[in-house]
């Protein structure tokens, strides 16, 4: 999926994607797929009126779905385990950078505690 200005402005609107666009822009998967793939909550896309909205997060997702099945043939039994332990990885990197950030706002004298306590720590578990 190749985004451009538009997609982004409607992105950060929050108009999201219909159905219909989700199927214009990734023509790699069905309506039925696409269906069966929200029902089982591989997707999470937002319910208004009578169809779906996709987020940017969404569409991302969605390709790295159809990357999952084509790249690595991953069935719809691996599918759900693979999500779950990606959703838990991608969390942690957000945790983790928001532990940076926090970090790196410290005064120096505590960072340089921090660095040492770290270091005296892996140094007891290597």
């Amino acid at each position: 999926m190749s985004r451009d200005m538009g997609q982004d402005d409607r992105e950060r609107n929050g108009a999201g994607w219909r159905t219909e666009e989700v199927l214009t822009i990734c023509r790699r998967v069905s309506s039925a797929q696409l269906t069966v793939w929200v029902e089982r909550h591989w997707l999470r896309p937002r319910h208004e009126g009578t169809g779906f909205v996709f987020s940017a997060a969404d569409m991302a997702r969605l390709e790295m779905i159809c990357d999952l099945r084509e790249d690595l043939a991953l069935d719809d039994e691996a599918m759900p385990v693979v999500l779950s332990l990606l959703d838990t990885v991608y969390g942690l990197r957000r945790r983790l950078r928001v532990l940076a950030e926090a970090i790196g706002d410290l005064p120096p004298d505590a960072r340089y505690l921090l660095q040492d306590e770290l270091r005296k720590r892996e140094e007891k578990e290597g």
